[in-house]
């Protein structure tokens, strides 16, 4: 096993790439996707850990259509990371500008399942062996912010049922596209589950033969939260026997699972070490987001990694024992009191997990 952090695209820099190696990591995890282009300056999450929305707003502005991600970028940033010591093991999720018609089966899907295609080519040549993504319609959204965690440090969570507000035409994924693809967005996000795995389905069909000759996996992230619907969409993997049925979906050995160990837990049903024992066993986890949580949908609160209901030193030796040798981030982490929250938040974490690996 690895140990990792994750960095958002604002964050590659010599500065972060220090702190990481300072906590122990040997591995990133990079989103390429720019979240933050909207936030204002208060940066409700000092613009270092996942944003929390307000209902019926989104996170920020989808990427340029245009501009996907080449050889020539890959390399220079693999590059810039490698000479400050690190690996470049996994990309999070693909910019909704690239990909909202995959997800909504919208008039373009076609052309952008060859702009995947492209992408996922051009990963494997920069020589990054994972993509981690989620295929989900409104994203992660409905969390509030609150001293939830241990000596009332901030963190997310829910506190009781999400109204079912439909999403507003033109957000996808919890970032709003451009204005020439925004309309009929909204019909086209108001379908039933089935009809969404069978858009997984087709996604998957098409781009996994592209994934396996370039050596790259696709890693499904489950849905955060994990709620039967949100915002009038389907949700996919929110209970952990979805996990298989994704799995039984398509044999390809590039498809493969983001372990979200606080997603699971939330999920109303099952057992995540449980879960842990079986997708481990099935060498099927690409990465883990190794975080902790208390309670489950729609009464749950992110926690500091040690105080929670997963027993994380049980979870590492499920996954010792089943041989894993991928990476563990700590995703995100309560923010503590001081003058760098989202720093000493996460080295906190880093530390406990570099103890409990060793």
């Amino acid at each position: 096993m690895k140990l990792g952090m994750g960095l958002y695209a604002h964050m590659l820099n010599e500065e972060h790439y220090a702190f990481a190696k300072q906590c122990g990591a040997t591995h990133l995890v990079v989103h390429l996707v720019d979240y933050f282009n909207q936030a204002d300056s208060s940066g409700a999450a000092n613009k270092n850990h996942q944003p929390v929305n307000s209902e019926g707003s989104c996170w920020g502005r989808a990427g340029d259509p245009t501009r996907i991600w080449t050889v020539e970028q890959l390399c220079a940033i693999r590059e810039d990371i490698e000479a400050h010591g690190l690996e470049w093991y996994a990309i999070e999720n693909f910019d909704p500008a690239h990909w909202h018609d995959i997800l909504l089966a919208g008039p373009k899907r076609d052309e952008q399942i060859e702009q995947v295609k492209q992408m996922i080519r051009a990963v494997g040549e920069a020589g990054i062996p994972v993509i981690g993504y989620n295929f989900s319609l409104a994203g992660v959204s409905g969390r509030v912010e609150g001293p939830y965690a241990r000596g009332g440090a901030m963190s997310v969570g829910m506190e009781g049922h999400i109204p079912d507000q439909p999403l507003a035409d033109g957000v996808v994924w919890n970032m709003q596209l451009d204005e020439q693809v925004s309309n009929g967005t909204r019909e086209r996000s108001r379908v039933s589950e089935e009809e969404l795995w069978e858009r997984l389905r087709f996604f998957l069909e098409a781009v996994l033969p592209v994934a396996e000759e370039a050596g790259v996996q696709l890693a499904l992230h489950p849905d955060d939260p994990p709620v039967e619907r949100l915002q009038d969409t389907p949700r996919l993997v929110n209970s952990p026997g979805k996990y298989q049925r994704l799995i039984d979906l398509n044999p390809s050995s590039a498809n493969m699972l983001e372990f979200c160990l606080g997603s699971i837990a939330e999920m109303p049903s099952g057992d995540v070490h449980q879960a842990t024992e079986q997708y481990a066993a099935l060498q099927k986890i690409a990465y883990v987001h190794f975080r902790n949580v208390v309670g489950r949908v729609p009464h749950y609160k992110e926690v500091f990694v040690d105080e929670g209901d997963i027993d994380m030193k049980r979870i590492v030796g499920i996954l010792k024992a089943a041989q894993f040798e991928g990476v563990l981030i700590p995703d995100h982490t309560p923010q503590m009191s001081c003058d760098a929250p989202w720093h000493a938040g996460m080295a906190y974490a880093m530390g406990y997990m570099k103890a409990l690996l060793a």
